[in-house]
């Protein structure tokens, strides 16, 4: 779980983008949406090797 603590004289809007930062981080809204609907493992193992590839197509692109 991510949490933050309040410094001193620090301002909301700063302490929330704190927050914000901090759970994208952690990956924890990633994970939610990915358990919103059921995969089955040979579904998810398709998708992670299209990410991949994508991934790689991308850095080969950059070169």
């Amino acid at each position: 779980m991510a949490y933050v603590t309040l410094r001193d004289g620090e301002e909301g809007e700063i302490l929330l983008k704190r927050f914000q930062t901090q759970m994208q981080r952690s990956g924890i809204l990633r994970e939610l949406r990915n358990r919103r609907f059921f995969r089955s493992k040979g579904e998810q193992l398709r998708l992670d090797r299209q990410r991949s590839l994508r991934r790689l197509r991308r850095r080969r692109v950059k070169r």
